[in-house]
């Protein structure tokens, strides 16, 4: 007979939020200023609060991944060929280690445990495993944008890793409705697939 797993305890859960930074999302941010939003993204913050007041009050912990555009001689930013051609507006500041863009939104704030993150998946070159373990953290809730970006990246990574994962579906979004739709779906074999409302629900029981 196959002995069901208990259940991992709050303490040991962490919600994990990708990228939710100013930005990312706020209209002076540097997506907000070149007019790269999307209405669905801008609703992320008020919607993940309760979540956030909710995981806190039980003792679990908030972790915050934070892309990052390392700055080079005279502050210019290191940024990838391909993510040049997608977002050509990106330049000195923008996403800079410390700044107020690079933070995590005021709504969300402050977070427990924060990690610079340098491409899509928040595992990779970054502390946020090693940060995790130390914590004594073996669940993640994920939330954030893109879906199909560094949160796909992200659950991925975690899973390979043996954290269990759960994707909370209302909690992260991309700039189309239609992708981020497809990525869930391809995330249903390697994370549990959940609302926010429930989580919250849960956490009150």
């Amino acid at each position: 007979m196959t002995m069901a797993h208990a259940p991992v305890p709050v303490t040991e859960t962490a919600l994990l939020l990708c990228d939710l930074q100013n930005d990312f999302i706020h209209p002076r941010g540097a997506y907000g200023r070149a007019g790269q939003s999307a209405a669905a993204i801008a609703a992320l913050p008020a919607r993940l609060k309760p979540l956030v007041e909710a995981v806190r009050a039980k003792g679990g912990w908030i972790a915050s991944t934070h892309f990052t555009l390392v700055p080079g001689k005279g502050g210019e930013p290191f940024i990838s060929e391909h993510l040049r051609e997608l977002r050509p507006f990106l330049g000195k500041g923008d996403f800079a280690p410390g700044s107020w863009g690079h933070a995590l939104v005021d709504e969300l704030a402050p977070s427990d445990l924060a990690v610079e993150k340098l491409g899509y998946d928040a595992f990779w070159n970054s502390r946020l495993e090693w940060v995790l373990r130390k914590a004594g953290v073996r669940k993640l809730l994920v939330a954030g944008i893109v879906t199909n970006g560094g949160v796909a990246s992200t659950v991925r990574g975690a899973h390979v890793r043996e954290f269990e994962v759960t994707l909370l579906e209302d909690g992260c979004a991309a700039f189309s409705d239609q992708v981020h739709r497809a990525a869930v779906e391809g995330l249903r074999p390697v994370a549990a697939v959940t609302t926010v409302a429930q989580v919250v629900a849960d956490l009150s029981t």
